[in-house]
């Protein structure tokens, strides 16, 4: 897996990219030729690379769903002949030749999914009974919650998910129970700083599985190849909470410390753009943010969170009703991290961020609280994600309306634009809305980006 080559057909431009991909623990894998990052340093201390892309997907991605990810993200922003250009005569005017190095971070976001560096499918059988039980309790607890009470909870899962060879019609009290109880289980190490909690409702979720057609089940969101079991696919939503921490936590050591060796090993003329989707908007976070307040080697130049699975008041210096609680990653902008612009997506017709990820039926409600996403509101919700409010709570944001490909964006170093980008961000068929939290390799959208990297 050292290079992934996306086709383009529509410009000559290689657009080649390198995944790097982490285990759950944030170790990096090893690739029979040696660890990515050091080749990647080795490439930008002896080549003339301009711009580096660095990308990283969000939540229900494994090795498989990151890759088809970023060959769609990649082929939209291949296919902008037009920003290419601009962006080639841009750095001639700064005496360099364009050259771009892409890079697709992979973290396990899909509990139990493939994380073959090969990608190939895996078959998984169940049996109640024995050690295969207890081996499969294992991996499930560690991306749900590792805990005696979870492990018996999961127990229950099982044994119905055995006992019902077809979908009941509705969860089994005993399994609605033992959801209710793994989902406690779940949330208890909920960092309340970004304010992101839900009550998942076992029952919502589960109905909005039966209900869900196979095609719709799209990458880095839904259950994917893994939706042959109702009861089962239902813990996948109650990783949420798991999935989030993973993202903070593998985006502020990990990838810090991966973009910490890029820079030390790139010149100073190099230009680093982070670009997010959905959790994977809290890894480009927290990368670039750190930890127990690291520095990067410098500031990056472009950040762009597209349908960011995180909230409102992230980058907030002071979250509204929290006691001068600042957003988790508020020194960002205090401490000017980002020199370029900051630039957000949010759309209506994205039902996973409106409702904070479970299932499309799910009710949006946050600790008891029914929250009204309705943009006309004078006041924002205490609860909300930036892929539906775009970043709230600081006074130098700018509001636009996601711009078709032939009008130019003007980016402003050190400015945040939150793009409402509903026009675009959609997927309309057979007559009505699906969920759009994955319809984001629009042109559109990329010619976003890349005005992001023209801003920076």
């Amino acid at each position: 897996m050292p290079i992934e080559t996306v086709n383009i057909t529509t410009t000559t431009l290689s657009l080649d990219y390198y995944l790097v991909a982490f285990d759950a623990n944030g170790n990096e894998r090893l690739e029979p030729t040696g660890f990515m990052s050091e080749k990647l340093a080795n490439i930008l201390a002896t080549q003339p690379i301009t711009d580096v892309f660095f990308i990283s997907h969000g939540w229900m991605g494994d090795i498989p769903a990151a890759k088809e990810q970023y060959t769609k993200w990649i082929t939209a922003m291949g296919g902008r002949a037009a920003d290419i250009q601009k962006i080639k005569e841009l750095r001639q005017s700064q005496n360099q030749e364009f050259r771009p190095l892409l890079i697709g971070l992979h973290w396990p976001s899909k509990p139990w999914g493939n994380e073959d560096l090969n990608a190939q499918p895996k078959t998984t059988s169940y049996d109640t009974s024995g050690s295969e039980l207890n081996n499969l309790i294992d991996e499930y607890a560690q991306d749900v919650a590792d805990t005696e009470v979870a492990r018996d909870a999961l127990r229950t899962i099982f044994a119905a998910s055995i006992e019902y060879a077809n979908p009941p019609e509705t969860l089994p009290p005993q399994v609605n129970q033992a959801y209710e109880v793994l989902i406690k289980e779940a949330s208890l190490n909920e960092d309340a700083e970004d304010g992101a909690s839900l009550n998942l409702n076992p029952e919502n979720i589960y109905q909005s599985l039966i209900a869900q057609e196979p095609e719709t089940q799209e990458i880095s969101f839904g259950i994917g190849d893994a939706a042959d079991n109702k009861i089962l696919d239902v813990l996948g939503y109650v990783s949420y909470w798991k999935m989030k921490a993973r993202a903070r936590e593998i985006g502020s050591t990990s990838g810090f410390k991966l973009l910490t060796q890029l820079q030390k090993a790139a010149a100073k003329t190099v230009r680093f753009h982070l670009v997010g989707h959905s959790f994977g908007c809290i890894v480009v976070s927290s990368i670039v943010n750190g930890k127990d307040n690291n520095q990067l080697i410098r500031p990056v130049d472009s950040l762009v969170l597209i349908q960011g699975a995180l909230s409102l008041w992230s980058y907030c210096p002071d979250i509204p009703r929290r006691k001068n609680l600042p957003g988790c990653f508020s020194s960002i902008l205090k401490d000017r991290k980002v020199t370029g612009p900051i630039v957000t997506t949010r759309s209506i017709h994205d039902s996973s961020v409106t409702k904070l990820y479970p299932a499309a039926s799910l009710l949006g409600r946050f600790q008891g609280q029914d929250i009204n996403f309705a943009e006309t509101n004078s006041e924002f919700p205490e609860y909300g994600s930036i892929g539906t409010f775009g970043i709230q709570g600081i006074n130098e944001s700018i509001s636009l309306k996601m711009y078709p490909c032939d009008k130019p964006y003007n980016f402003q170093a050190g400015k945040i634009y939150n793009l409402e980008s509903s026009e675009f961000i959609r997927n309309f068929k057979d007559g009505k809305d699906d969920d759009a939290h994955n319809s984001i390799d629009k042109p559109e959208v990329a010619h976003a980006v890349w005005a992001a990297a023209f801003g920076s």
